[in-house]
């Protein structure tokens, strides 16, 4: 017994001796490509998962109306907008607001934030530079353009020094504004090869600020669980202004226009010989019978009004404003 024990320890001390070799001769550059390795690896997961990507699915409407409202498509172009916004420009967004917000509760689409980075900042700045770059080349000079307005916009709102996002009102029409009517008209201009002078027509300006107006019902839902977030930043966001009952109230009155202003901008339209509005209203019904309920949940108990809830309704408004228009562009 005591001749294996002694093997073992001689045993052991050389494998201590050959990993404390192994340990010696590393070079300062392999030490240094571990070190970059481990630390690239959660920085990039966390970049892509800042990106929010999924997000876009929530945005994705407006592009669908525009599109199902151009009279003679360029499907190329089409594929390429749609790249554009939704890969490129609406992440870059949610990069950089992430990056000012350092937000460390629930955000849109993501309930845990992992920490930022600078080179959270860089990506940023990259996808916007890429994506005005690629629609000079697959549209017009219009649609580079105006990617670049947009992205300026959406910098600004979220940039500490500018920082839109802590006046209630000026926040809200630039979201309503920007992501919804402006981004219409550059969608179906840059697909339908439209002149800009002839986009300022009732036929195009009708439906962008029904665009923006669906937004504008949209965008205090989207803050209403973020009030505690929203005041340690000193910003005084709308859902803020009105009080979690008041966001509810407010966002069923617009959303009562937009769907008065629907009423009208359907008439004579058919899908599948269907009458478009009633299509609209039956595809819509589960999003009001949803808000209405979680609204009495929310008056019992406002804990109600939380993440879970509201990412619910997102994306179940989502899927049923979506496939409408798909539906419409379809017919």
């Amino acid at each position: 017994m005591k001749g294996i024990n002694s093997q073992l320890t001689i045993h052991n001390s050389a494998l201590i001796l050959t990993n404390h070799k192994i340990s010696a001769f590393q070079t300062p550059h392999s030490q240094f490509t571990n070190s970059l390795n481990h630390s690239i690896q959660p920085t990039m997961k966390n970049i892509l998962l800042h990106l929010r990507i999924p997000f876009s699915f929530f945005l994705m409407p407006v592009y669908w109306f525009a599109l199902s409202q151009t009279q003679q498509p360029d499907f190329s172009v089409a594929i390429g907008v749609f790249t554009l916004l939704h890969l490129l420009i609406y992440p870059a967004s949610n990069a950089y607001n992430s990056y000012y917000d350092k937000d460390e509760g629930a955000i849109g689409g993501l309930e845990n934030p992992p920490p930022v980075s600078k080179a959270l900042f860089y990506v940023a700045w990259a996808l916007d530079i890429v994506a005005v770059v690629i629609a000079f080349f697959i549209s017009s000079w219009v649609l580079a353009v105006a990617l670049l307005v947009y992205s300026s916009v959406s910098k600004a709102y979220s940039n500490d020094v500018i920082r839109l996002k802590k006046y209630p009102i000026i926040s809200w029409l630039t979201v309503g504004v920007f992501q919804g009517a402006f981004t219409y008209l550059i969608i179906i201009q840059s697909i339908g090869n439209i002149s800009l002078t002839d986009l300022f027509q009732y036929k195009y300006l009708f439906p962008a600020a029904l665009s923006s107006f669906n937004l504008l019902g949209f965008y205090p839902m989207t803050q209403i669980y973020q009030h505690e977030e929203d005041a340690k930043r000193g910003d005084l966001t709308m859902s803020r202004l009105l009080g979690i009952r008041g966001t509810f109230l407010f966002t069923a009155g617009i959303f009562l226009l937009v769907t008065v202003g629907f009423f009208f901008f359907f008439q004579g339209k058919t899908i599948f010989t269907y009458p478009a509005f009633a299509v609209y209203l039956g595809l819509m019904s589960p999003v009001l019978i949803f808000f209405n309920v979680w609204f009495l949940k929310v008056l019992k108990d406002e804990t109600l009004a939380n993440f879970k809830y509201t990412m619910q309704l997102n994306f179940l408004g989502s899927i049923c404003l979506n496939a409408f228009f798909v539906l419409l562009f379809l017919s």
